[in-house]
C-alpha cells in the first residue's frame, strides 16, 4: 500500500450514500468505490440505481441497492435499522435532497414540509441510525452534504435554505457529541453545481448568466469537483477535522 492509499484509500469500509442514482450521488459513490469503498446505494425509487450498481462492480467493489422514500420517516427509520442489524456501515453520506421553487408568500406548506422531511429530517433519523453503531465502534464518519445557502438566503428557496442552514448546525452538534467518540461528522457545501435541482436556474436567460458571471472560476461547477471533497472527508487524512462545512463554490463564497 502507497502512502497516498493509506492517507486517502477506503479499503475495508462500507459507504451508504442517499440519492444515489443521479448527479452528486452518483459520482460521491462512484469516487468512494474507486477509493476502495464498497457501497449501499439509496434512493427512492428503483430507477436507475441498478446501473450504478453495476458501475461500481466494474471497479471491483460490492454494491447493495435500497429503495425508501425519505419523506417517509418511519420507512427511514425501519430500513436504516434492518440495515445496522445486518452489516456495518462506515460511512455515511447524506446526500439525497430535493428544492420547490416558489414566492414566500406562495410556499404551500406541504412544499415546505417535504423539502424538510427530505433534506434534513431524514438527515438526522440515519444519523441517528448508523451513528449509534459508529458511537459503539468508537469509529465512523458522517458527511452531510449541505450548500451554499447554509450561509445565505437564496431566491424563493425558503424551504431549502432553512433546511441546509439547519444542516450545518445538524453537522456541528453531532460533532460535538461524537468528535471524542471516534466518530467525524462533516459536511461539503457545494456551489452553483449542473444538476437536476439547477436545471430552471440553468435554462433562465436572465439568472443564468448573472449567476455565472458571479462565480470567480467562471463556470458552474460538475458532480466531479465534490468528489475530492467527500472523499478527503471520509478518509483516514480528516481524522482530526470535525465539525466542518467545506465549501466547493468555485470561489462564490469568497467574492
Amino acid at each position: 500500500m502507497t502512502g497516498l492509499e493509506r492517507m486517502f484509500g477506503l479499503d475495508g469500509r462500507t459507504a451508504l450514500v442517499t440519492g444515489a442514482r443521479t448527479g452528486l450521488g452518483r459520482a460521491i459513490a462512484l469516487g468512494l468505490a474507486d477509493a476502495g469503498a464498497d457501497l449501499v446505494l439509496w434512493g427512492r425509487t428503483p430507477d436507475g440505481l441498478a446501473d450504478v450498481a453495476r458501475e461500481v462492480e466494474q471497479r471491483g467493489r460490492t454494491a447493495d441497492v435500497v429503495v425508501t422514500d425519505l419523506a417517509d420517516h418511519v420507512a427511514v427509520r425501519e430500513t436504516a435499522a434492518g440495515i445496522a442489524a445486518d452489516r456495518q456501515v462506515d460511512v455515511l453520506v447524506n446526500n439525497a435532497g430535493t428544492i420547490r421553487r416558489a414566492d414566500a408568500v406562495d410556499t404551500p406548506w406541504d412544499d415546505w414540509r417535504h423539502v424538510l422531511d427530505v433534506n434534513l429530517d431524514a438527515a438526522f433519523v440515519l444519523s441517528q441510525e448508523f451513528g449509534r453503531g459508529m458511537v459503539e465502534r468508537g469509529d465512523g464518519r458522517i458527511v452531510n452534504i449541505a450548500s451554499l445557502l447554509s450561509f445565505q438566503g437564496g431566491i424563493r428557496v425558503p424551504a431549502y435554505a432553512a433546511a441546509k442552514h439547519a444542516l450545518a448546525g445538524l453537522t456541528r452538534a453531532l460533532s460535538n457529541e461524537w468528535a471524542g467518540r471516534g466518530v467525524n461528522v462533516n459536511a461539503v457545501a457545494p456551489g452553483y453545481i449542473a444538476t437536476d435541482n439547477t436545471t430552471d436556474l440553468r435554462a433562465d436567460p436572465a439568472r443564468e448568466p448573472a449567476i455565472r458571471a458571479r462565480i470567480p472560476a467562471g463556470r458552474w461547477g460538475e458532480a466531479a469537483d465534490v468528489v475530492g471533497a467527500v472523499v478527503f472527508l471520509c478518509s483516514p487524512s480528516a481524522a482530526y477535522v470535525h465539525g466542518h462545512v467545506l465549501a466547493v463554490d468555485g470561489g462564490w463564497l469568497g467574492r
